[in-house]
C-alpha cells in the first residue's frame, strides 16, 4: 500500500511523504503506483524547479518527500492540487492508497 502523509503547519500544507508500493499489479505494470509517483514528482519538481521555493525534495525507491521551508500562495496552490489529485486516486483505489493528514514537519 502507498501511504501519503500530508504535513500541516497552521492551515497550510508544508509538504508530504509518500512511501510504499501500490501492489495493484506487477512491478513495471502497476498503473496506480505510476500515477501516484508521477503526480508526486511533478509536484516536487514544480515547487523546487519552477516556483523555485525554498524546499527540500528527495526521491528513492518507494519514497518521495517534499518539505517546504518558506511558504507562498503559489506553493499552496500546487500542494492543494496534489492533495486533491491524491484524494481522488485514494477514493478510486482505497486498498492501494492511504492518505493521512496532520503530520507535522
Amino acid at each position: 500500500m502507498i501511504k501519503v502523509i500530508f504535513f500541516i503547519k497552521g492551515e497550510n500544507i508544508s509538504g508530504f511523504s509518500l512511501t510504499g508500493h501500490a501492489d495493484y499489479d506487477d512491478y513495471g505494470k502497476d498503473t496506480v503506483c505510476a500515477a501516484v509517483a508521477s503526480a508526486a514528482l511533478m509536484t516536487a519538481n514544480t515547487v523546487t524547479d519552477i516556483i523555485k521555493a525554498d524546499a527540500d525534495a528527495s526521491a528513492e525507491d518507494g519514497s518521495i518527500k517534499l518539505k517546504v521551508k518558506k511558504d507562498s500562495d503559489m506553493v499552496q496552490t500546487v500542494l492543494k492540487g496534489f492533495k486533491l489529485h491524491i484524494k481522488e486516486l485514494a477514493k478510486e483505489y482505497p486498498e492501494n492508497i492511504k492518505v493521512i493528514y496532520g503530520g507535522v514537519k
